[in-house]
């Protein structure tokens, strides 16, 4: 392998939940208010690892375990707590690839400014306008405002997009599950080809048959925590044992 793409060292962010304190009879009676009390709860805490170029790993771990958390975190999306994150390359984001998106704007003028919003320019979105359309099928509904589009349709067009940058990272979590069967074997055909060239592949997943199918490595989370960091069907297996029963 080459150079460290990733460096993520003692890496911890927590968040705060509200807690309603119980109020006696007597607070009640007496009009009094009490402000609620905040707690906080590590989502991740500990977290070190390295990620060369050209690896594909896949991240495990049950809801609630900091999966997520993690790819925000590499995708510089939130910043940890304590520790640090270092992501030496650009990242392609498949996370929440519709965020972005306004609905008012038709398809065509959503394309042009979710491309700009990632630093493609305009002569860029020009070159590569027609592939972006027929990858994701939806030539039809160009001038259709976005907010009418299905919920398939919003990833089609914005896989499409975010698939066309020519970022080294790609980080990928299971936002294509909403999108039918055809197309999502036509979008993970497009992640081998990504990585056939080179990429780096940074997965969150649930599913066994799709991990194994794109990654070498996993990286297994238990209560916020990195448990095992090694070959992926390991991973899979610990992950399987944990979860039996």
């Amino acid at each position: 392998m080459g150079e460290s793409v990733i460096e993520v060292d003692g890496v911890g962010i927590r968040f705060k939940r509200n807690r309603r304190a119980r109020r006696s009879f007597k607070d009640l009676f007496a009009g009094a208010r009490r402000r609620s009390r905040p707690g906080e709860f590590w989502a991740l805490r500990d977290v070190s690892f390295r990620v060369q170029a050209g690896e594909a790993i896949g991240v495990i771990g049950r809801n609630g375990q900091g999966k997520s958390t993690l790819l925000k975190l590499v995708a510089e999306v939130v910043l940890p707590d304590e520790g640090r994150v270092g992501v030496h390359r650009g990242v392609a984001p498949l996370i929440e690839i519709t965020g972005g998106f306004v609905d008012d704007l038709s398809v065509r003028e959503n394309v042009y400014l979710t491309a700009g919003l990632h630093g493609m320019t305009k002569r860029e979105v020009d070159a590569r306008f027609g592939d972006i359309i027929d990858f994701a099928e939806i030539g039809d509904f160009l001038d259709t405002p976005y907010k009418h589009l299905s919920s398939g349709m919003r990833v089609r067009i914005a896989f499409s997009v975010i698939a066309q940058l020519e970022e080294p990272i790609i980080l990928v979590d299971e936002v294509l599950a909403v999108g039918d069967k055809g197309f999502r074997e036509k979008c993970y055909a497009r992640i081998e080809e990504l990585l056939a060239g080179g990429r780096t592949l940074f997965f969150v997943s649930h599913n066994e048959r799709d991990l194994r199918r794109f990654c070498s490595r996993g990286l297994y989370l238990e209560g916020g925590r990195l448990v095992f960091d090694g070959p992926i069907d390991e991973a899979l297996e610990l992950y399987s044992s944990a979860t039996a029963g």
